[in-house]
């Protein structure tokens, strides 16, 4: 029974389709029936995977003759840019902005003509570099919002804008070159009368003229052995031509500095240009190889009436301590001795990595410290650990301050107020271990040797009496 029922069921279904399907005119209904929905086919499903149409919104990009030579920060993204100007934005603060170019320009020889730290202090924060016909501003504007999508939660929605301005002119090379002559032409005694009158040492100075310049030659070769230069000398080798920008604390250093005769050696090859023009350069990055010889230099002259302080330069017979410092090497003396005396790693310390010195790379603030300290304390170095720096000076980078300088950065902080750190770098989070050191800086960290109420200073030490021949150190 039940085969039979469902047999006739089917036949049922059957003629009821064929019913349907016979009242559909020419398949019409039926085509239509299935066919796609219209508001699909407006519609289809496949755009919403076919990727977004690019947008018209060009992105700027910077002419075909922007300088190459111009430092371009990493983390700025270029907003707009046209002939001689290009704007950017960025999450970083603007101190790390400036910080990033003002170590950019020192180290590749930049002529800074304003400096930002002075250019604040006008009320301006713009960075002016020069080189050859090129000179570049650096300007901040206020910071931004940034929209949603671009803002970071380390940065609170905030971007920094700045602007690189640039233009090159061929008056900027002729002009040193003319300040340069014009010197060199300036009579002696109207040129120096005017500096000394103004600078208030007119009556400690004699002003030297053609009446006067044969005695005093007389006079010097009369004490050829003396260590400290005298009154007379120093003034003229203390006046540098381009300390205008320098603070006058700092300009201070300088000058003491110059008047125990520190800078009389003769300068690295990027700065024999302007020692011949009487500049100082203070804001040009400072070679290891030039402070090494400023380091022993100032040790030595501070300490001149005391040969048990002194660093004792080595002779040309001395077998050198790194591959790359040889005999011929103008600072090869001063760096010898402070390798002999353990004052910098060497293989003579122990240190069988250290055979190559670097003498024409620039020296960082980390090498400053651990070179200098040593000769302040005139102790073995505490240990140190990153905790214990963190718990005194508090840097925010300690992490990144190699164990060897780690020490002394630690025993820095026991000089007080004559710690070099405070000194040189004046109050800072950030001790920056690799940045490279200007000139200024250097001479700031070389102004004074010892720890606080037991030192002293070039200007103590250039008044006082130089020692005879007789009792100086023969070596």
């Amino acid at each position: 029974m039940l085969p039979h029922r469902h047999s006739a069921i089917r036949s049922t279904l059957l003629a009821s389709l064929l019913g349907f399907l016979s009242a559909c005119s020419n398949g019409q209904a039926l085509e239509s029936w299935f066919a796609a929905d219209p508001k699909l086919q407006e519609n289809p499903a496949s755009s919403k995977s076919s990727p977004e149409k690019p947008s018209n919104q060009k992105q700027a990009q910077l002419p075909d003759n922007f300088p190459q030579e111009i430092p371009l920060y990493p983390k700025a993204q270029l907003v707009e840019a046209q002939p001689g100007q290009a704007r950017w934005k960025s999450r970083d603060r603007d101190e790390a902005i400036a910080s990033f170019y003002q170590q950019a320009f020192q180290s590749h020889n930049w002529k800074m003509v304003a400096p930002s730290s002075q250019a604040k202090e006008n009320g301006d924060n713009a960075l002016v570099a020069r080189r050859g016909e090129l000179q570049v501003k650096v300007s901040f504007s206020s910071s931004k919002s940034l929209s949603p999508t671009s803002s970071s939660s380390g940065n609170a929605g905030k971007a920094t804008e700045f602007a690189l301005q640039y233009q090159r002119n061929p008056n900027f090379a002729r002009s040193e070159t003319k300040k340069s002559q014009e010197s060199n032409q300036t009579p002696i005694a109207s040129q120096e009368l005017k500096e000394l009158l103004l600078s208030g040492e007119s009556q400690q100075t004699p002003i030297a003229s053609p009446n006067t310049s044969k005695p005093n030659q007389e006079a010097e070769k009369k004490e050829p052995n003396q260590t400290r230069p005298t009154a007379t000398t120093s003034t003229s080798t203390a006046k540098f031509s381009d300390l205008e920008q320098v603070p006058e604390q700092r300009r201070k250093y300088i000058q003491d500095l110059a008047a125990l005769g520190v800078f009389n050696a003769t300068s690295d090859n990027q700065n024999k240009s302007a020692a011949s023009e009487n500049k100082f350069a203070p804001y040009e990055t400072i070679t290891r190889r030039e402070f090494a010889r400023w380091l022993v230099a100032a040790n030595n002259q501070i300490y001149a009436n005391q040969p048990g302080k002194r660093v004792r330069p080595v002779s040309e017979a001395s077998q050198p301590a790194f591959q790359d410092v040889s005999k011929n090497d103008p600072g090869f003396a001063a760096i010898q001795g402070l390798a002999e005396a353990g004052l910098i790693p060497s293989r003579l310390s122990g240190d069988e990595t250290a055979v190559l010195f670097r003498p024409n790379a620039p020296l960082t603030r980390k090498d400053l410290i651990a070179w200098k300290v040593p000769l302040d304390t005139r102790q073995s170095l505490p240990e140190a650990s990153v905790k214990a720096v963190n718990e005194t000076w508090g840097f925010q980078d300690t992490a990144q301050i190699k164990p060897e300088a780690l020490r002394a950065v630690l025993a820095d902080f026991s000089a007080g107020k004559q710690a070099n750190i405070r000194r040189v770098f004046a109050y800072t989070r950030l001790f920056q271990p690799d940045k490279p050191v200007t000139r200024a800086e250097a001479a700031a960290a070389l102004w004074y040797f010892g720890s606080q109420g037991e030192g002293m200073s070039a200007e103590q030490a250039s008044q006082m009496e130089a020692p005879s021949s007789q009792g100086k150190d023969q070596g």
